[in-house]
């Protein structure tokens, strides 16, 4: 058995809706985003085995931030508006390891 990680990057977009009116990423455009960070990476090639995984995840317990997404094995936390951050957080992050303060929460 590798010691080496299944995937180089996993990301989590939450997708939590909630019925009682608080703040949830669901409602703050997360499937959108999910959807064109899972497109970005296959357009660059990063997808798949040793690579860059985009999944979907339940509540991760931050929507009063959000919405969120979470990029392990780091475990750095952004927020995001639209697709231009989803973009950076890839390019910058993803691509070229490097942490997109301004996104970061």
């Amino acid at each position: 058995m590798s010691d080496k990680p299944y995937y180089e990057k996993h990301v989590f977009f939450c997708m939590n809706t909630r019925e009682d009116g608080r703040p949830c990423c669901g409602e703050r455009g997360a499937q959108s985003a999910q959807q064109h960070a899972k497109r970005r990476i296959k357009e660059l090639g990063l997808n798949g085995h040793e690579k860059v995984r985009i999944n979907q995840s339940g509540c991760l317990d931050r929507c009063d931030e959000g919405p969120v997404v979470v990029v392990y094995p780091e475990g750095v936390w952004y927020t995001y508006v639209d697709n231009s951050d989803i973009d950076e957080i890839i390019d910058s992050h993803l691509v070229g390891g490097k942490v997109v303060e301004r996104l970061k929460i």
